[in-house]
Order: C-alpha cells, then sequence, then structure tokens
C-alpha cells in the first residue's frame, strides 16, 4: 500500500477483523462507523473527491496483515475481504480439526457446528472455506467428497 502523505493510519486497521463485515449488530454498526470516518478523514486529507472502485484504493488493503479485497462482480459492486490469506485459512483448519479430533466432517459443520462456535470458522464464508479446504486437497492433507445435497458435502483430513 502507497503511504498515504501526511495521513495517520488508525492503530485498528492493523487489526484482521476490520476488514470483513462482523456478524454482531452492535459491533458490525461501530466497524461500519469507524470505515465511513475513516474514508472521509482519508479523503479530505488527500483533497480526494471522487473514489473509483475499479481502481486500487490505499485504504482497502492492508499489506501488514495481507488483508485484501477481491472482486465478486465484473461491475465492482461487491468485494470478498481477506483478512487472512486463503493458506492462513488452511492452517487454521487443520489446527481446529487435530484439536477437535474431526478427521472426518460436513463442510457445513466446519462453517456451523457446535464445536466451530467462539472460532473464527463460525459463520467462515463458503466460498473462502472451499478455497481453503480445495489448497489442503492440493497438498494431499484433505479429500473433499460430495454428498446427495450441499448441506451433506464432506471432507476427510490425513492429520
Amino acid at each position: 500500500m502507497q503511504r498515504p502523505v501526511d495521513f495517520k493510519l488508525p492503530h485498528f486497521f492493523n487489526y484482521p477483523p476490520y476488514f470483513t463485515l462482523q456478524p454482531v449488530r452492535e459491533t458490525r454498526e461501530k466497524q461500519v462507523q469507524l470505515w465511513k470516518e475513516l474514508i472521509l478523514d482519508y479523503c479530505r486529507s488527500q483533497k480526494m473527491y471522487i473514489i473509483s472502485l475499479e481502481e486500487d484504493f490505499p485504504l482497502f488493503s492492508n499489506t501488514k496483515i495481507e488483508s485484501r479485497a477481491e472482486w465478486m462482480d465484473k461491475g465492482h459492486k461487491k468485494c470478498l475481504i481477506l483478512w487472512l490469506r486463503i493458506q492462513d485459512w488452511a492452517n487454521y483448519i487443520l489446527d481446529f480439526v487435530k484439536e477437535n479430533g474431526l478427521e472426518v466432517t460436513t463442510i457445513e459443520d466446519i462453517r456451523s457446528g457446535i464445536e466451530t462456535h467462539g472460532t473464527e470458522l463460525a459463520g467462515i464464508d463458503r466460498g473462502v472455506l472451499m478455497r481453503a479446504l480445495r489448497l489442503l486437497e492440493q497438498k494431499g492433507k484433505a479429500v473433499i467428497f460430495k454428498g446427495t445435497s450441499a448441506d451433506d458435502e464432506g471432507v476427510k483430513f490425513s492429520v
């Protein structure tokens, strides 16, 4: 990220959850308010009047925590925030599986199972989860298998 001229980034900018929409309403409202204030302060300090969503905007990426936004549509209306790299998600999943003895489980249980509550995996975006699982599969640490529906797709880990 280019350093903005005469602009000091707030301390929370290096906090990874700041880069993903929070599920708890009160927390999310505070997060959105912080984003609004940051963008307005930044634009004021840089004398910016227009932000083009088709160009890189320095506040939407943080190389220190390797968080990035990926456009999800051609019109650049929706973006996916990766506040952990896919490799880091894969490592997190492996550690989670080892700690909980889940050598065979469903993909949905990884996202919303009892063991998942209170972890980073609770409610993880399905696309991010599948990318991490496919990476583990490429490395020979997991095998993804299809079920009769999306709800019973599974994964077997080699831990």
